[in-house]
């Protein structure tokens, strides 16, 4: 089930986490979501990002993401580096440079499919780039659904409605929090073979945080997370081999 992946070049990541620490309270009562993770995302590649229930694995996406804020260490985008950006700075980041899927659809059910999917455009005042949206839309396959308000739409294509706005505006990383956590079976491996897609075809690059191992094996490369460290990564994943490796931390 394992796509092809891309292939490896040496370029300089898309993100990256340097000695990483998110601590909740202080003392005795200190909670290490994260601890001192140090990890690089390459451009142009999928990586998953596991392991068991507070691991700290939504906690780094977050703060890859500029929604939340590190304790100590840096985070950066591209060579942008968010811990020295103001609040400001860090919305014009994530508007110009970052995507984003959540397990739910977050569309706007007043709006039709494609007004959803330029909705961020819009709002940033920016022209959306013909060519390149049309491209997105061919990609999600979702040309005949474009004038369907989310209601009128089944979890797959609402999901795909969510990538295709992910991508409107060519960010330089799309991040996925559970995106097929929703879904049926059938819809999530739509979803997924989209994702894959859109690092194969478009050069994408996509994190994505999934606790399925199915969903991991669609990725170039999974970290896994455990008590707030990165522990293991594994290239080229397979169902079985994601499974494996999970099971060593008891999830």
């Amino acid at each position: 089930m394992n796509a092809t992946p891309t292939t490896t070049t040496i370029t300089a990541p898309a993100a990256r986490a340097v000695a990483a620490v998110k601590r909740y309270g202080s003392g005795d009562a200190a909670v290490y979501a994260l601890d001192g993770v140090t990890v690089a995302l390459p451009t142009g590649r999928f990586t998953a990002v596991m392991g068991p229930s507070g691991s700290g694995k939504s906690t780094l996406m977050h703060c890859l993401a500029g929604l939340d804020r590190l304790t100590s260490g840096q985070i950066y985008i591209g060579d942008v580096e968010l811990g020295t950006a103001s609040d400001k700075q860090l919305t014009l980041l994530r508007r110009e440079k970052l995507g984003f899927v959540f397990q739910s659809f977050n569309l706007l059910p007043t709006l039709s499919a494609g007004e959803n999917i330029t909705l961020p455009l819009d709002l940033a005042g920016r022209t959306p780039d013909q060519d390149w949206l049309r491209t997105v839309v061919d990609t999600v396959d979702l040309g005949d659904r474009l004038k369907h308000r989310p209601a009128e739409l089944s979890g797959g294509q609402q999901q795909r409605v969510a990538v295709a706005r992910a991508l409107a505006a060519r960010p330089e990383v799309v991040f996925a929090d559970e995106p097929t956590g929703n879904l049926d079976s059938r819809s999530a491996a739509e979803v997924l073979r989209l994702l894959r897609t859109m690092v194969t075809d478009l050069g994408q690059t996509l994190v994505m945080v999934t606790h399925d191992p199915s969903a991991a094996a669609y990725a170039d490369e999974v970290l896994f997370l455990g008590d707030g460290r990165l522990v293991d990564r594994l290239e080229q994943p397979t169902r079985d081999a994601v499974l494996a490796r999970m099971q060593r931390f008891g999830d």
